[in-house]
């Protein structure tokens, strides 16, 4: 009875697998092609101040998010000021005049919701979200964080002891590395280029400093606030006019236009013993305004900037020298750059620049064939597609408009402009902006085992039609 049950138990698992065999080499149906984006109808209006708000009803979970965006961040530091943006914004969160950080933090939750700051590059963000029919009391405990900063002195030094963790942590991490490296030879008189701040500096910051610094880059001219989700459009329109119509006009929009430097340079970061080596290959490109930006996505994604790029498939999935090997297109203030990175193993390192140099080659002597091309046609609008399908995705992408003064029709055309892309502009994208011989590379690894490979590489790379 026993081998009988077997028996059967047995077979009933082979045909199981057998029919997983044949499912398996069945070709899956297409997939459907990304829709349009359609930007949801908006509300816009400006206080006499200077301040605009843009309110978006999106969908019909009962929550509203709220962003207040300022153009305020690292780029308005000057060299002295390294970091003190943060510091800033980490303050800030401490409390206000009148509630200190518990009391916002518990206010917040009894609307079933958070506020958080963070501070990036160009923008300082408050963000926060509640049940819908809390938003007008969210305007009013954002503003007050907004308007009325305490920066308790008390907070400073655990502030700037965590600031001073967090950059010493990044300092050990050799993508960081590399990466601020990178961008330090490509913006080397321009805040985007500035190394990690030290901390020296960071100690020598006074509460004095963050108050001057709030006072002199923080006011209503410069300030956009969003609007998303389900909420009453009147009650919340009254609040942001209510709660920020007083607030100061401060100074104007203001980011000093980077001008990137585009070289042939190598720059090696000895981490001695380090089984692996992490690569960044790139230069500077177009900014988000240019007519060859949306074929410059797609060239990137092809290339090296989705799990089914020719550079992924080539040393990851062919040649195994990486594991998760990408490629990005950075965005930043009326400029952008290109980067091809990969932590490989050292002593593939020289192989490893080598095939990424074949395969920006290949694409530029030869247009991809159709079907490869859909395919990353798909993945890239899809993409798109699934960062506006929340009420915090609409408000990223109408800031990305904002800040890059880019019309609507960028979001709302952006699918069918992507399947415009033909394989002979991909090609002629390729030739245009991926030019090795003009790329920077950083390189952090055993500088024993490959400076010979980089030499190597180096003389190949002279040799290089591109």
């Amino acid at each position: 009875m026993y081998r009988k049950l077997l028996t059967i138990t047995l077979s009933a698992i082979l045909t199981l697998l057998a029919g997983m065999a044949m499912a398996q080499k069945q070709t899956p149906p297409e997939g459907g092609q990304p829709r349009d984006f359609k930007l949801p109808a908006k509300q816009e209006f400006e206080l006499d101040n200077g301040l605009s708000a843009v309110m978006v009803p999106y969908g019909d979970v009962p929550k509203v998010v709220v962003s207040m965006v300022v153009q305020v961040g690292n780029v308005h530091e000057t060299e002295k000021q390294n970091g003190l943006a943060d510091i800033v914004g980490n303050l800030m969160q401490e409390g206000t005049a009148t509630r200190n950080a518990r009391q916002l933090a518990e206010e917040v939750a009894r609307l079933g919701g958070s506020v958080y700051v963070s501070v990036g590059p160009n923008e300082t963000w408050i963000s926060g979200s509640a049940l819908s029919e809390f938003g007008p009391q969210l305007i009013e405990i954002m503003s007050d964080l907004l308007k009325n900063p305490a920066f308790p002195d008390a907070e400073m030094t655990r502030i700037k002891n965590d600031f001073k963790r967090q950059n010493n942590l990044l300092r050990q991490q050799p993508g960081a590395t590399a990466q601020s490296k990178f961008r330090g030879a490509l913006y080397p008189n321009h805040p985007y280029g500035r190394d990690f701040p030290t901390d020296e500096m960071i100690d020598g910051f006074t509460r004095e400093q963050v108050q001057q610094f709030y006072e002199q880059q923080f006011g209503a001219d410069r300030t956009t606030v969003y609007v998303a989700g389900k909420f009453d459009q009147g009650a919340m329109k009254e609040a942001v006019t209510n709660q920020l119509s007083d607030w100061r006009k401060g100074a104007a929009p203001q980011i000093t236009v980077a001008k990137p430097v585009t070289k042939s340079d190598m720059i090696v970061m000895d981490r001695p013993g380090a089984p692996q080596s992490t690569i960044v290959f790139g230069l500077p490109v177009v900014d988000p305004s240019h007519p060859d930006y949306m074929a410059l996505r797609v060239t990137n994604s092809l290339l090296g900037g989705s799990f089914g790029s020719r550079i992924t498939r080539n040393i990851r999935e062919d040649k195994g020298y990486t594991y998760s090997p990408s490629s990005s297109l950075s965005a930043r203030y009326r400029v952008g750059d290109w980067a091809q990175v990969a932590d490989v193993t050292t002593e593939h390192t020289g192989n490893s620049l080598r095939e990424i140099l074949y395969e920006i080659n290949r694409l530029a002597t030869e247009a991809p064939a159709p079907e490869e091309l859909e395919g990353i046609k798909n993945y890239e609008a899809g993409l798109f597609v699934l960062r506006n399908s929340s009420p915090w995705g609409i408000v990223s992408q109408l800031n990305f408009l904002k800040l890059h003064d880019l019309p609507d029709s960028f979001l709302e055309n952006q699918v069918q402009n992507i399947h415009a892309i033909t394989p002979q502009q991909v090609q002629q994208t390729a030739q245009k902006y991926m030019r090795p011989k003009n790329m920077t590379l950083v390189v952090v690894g055993d500088k024993k085992t490959i400076d010979p490979q980089l030499k190597k590489f180096q003389a190949e790379l002279k040799k290089n039609p591109l």
